[in-house]
């Protein structure tokens, strides 16, 4: 279990549930990045949810574990096994996982510009492979090199990630300075 999903135990009109509750929003960093994601999932949500037969009949468990490992640990650099072949995660992504993620948005009925604004950040952001995460740890580094103490470059990132964040742009066109 990863902290971003967690399982939900309720009862709603008398009838048990359980779900999983996602939270991929809060991975933003800004609010266009953070609706990006959200587009991105749930589009992969449906359009894995049409498939027939389910994913989930195709892979076993053992490789999805272990794909889930290796996108937690390397992040854009993963390789992952798609059709029973290792694929580097950004082509997969590209080639494979948008245009399923655009279908899953036009069946849920998302408006076409909507989308395209939305997995357009995505698109951008594989090849920059500019996440939030990548963006802290090159702007820590970046100072560092250039002389400061690690506590005054962790709250330089800070000071400069919330400057940007104000400023609306998709993290993938944050400068690292």
């Amino acid at each position: 279990m990863w902290r971003w999903n967690r399982p939900v135990y309720d009862v709603q009109a008398g009838r048990p549930q359980l779900r999983i509750e996602n939270r991929v929003l809060p991975s933003g960093p800004t609010p266009v990045d953070m609706i990006a994601n959200a587009a991105y999932y749930y589009g992969l949500v449906r359009a894995l949810a049409d498939t027939d037969p389910a994913p989930w009949e195709q892979v076993p468990f053992a490789v999805a574990e272990r794909d889930l490992h290796r996108a937690a640990r390397d992040g854009l650099e993963a390789q992952l096994s798609w059709r029973g072949v290792d694929h580097p995660s950004d082509r997969l992504t590209l080639e494979v996982l948008l245009p399923a993620a655009a279908a899953g948005l036009d069946a849920w009925g998302v408006d076409p510009d909507d989308r395209d604004r939305y997995l357009g950040v995505i698109e951008a952001r594989v090849p920059s492979g500019r996440t939030g995460a990548a963006w802290q740890i090159d702007v820590v580094r970046h100072l560092q090199e250039r002389g400061r103490e690690r506590v005054a470059a962790l709250h330089e990132m800070t000071r400069q990630y919330v400057e940007h964040a104000h400023t609306g742009a998709p993290v993938h066109e944050w400068p690292v300075s």
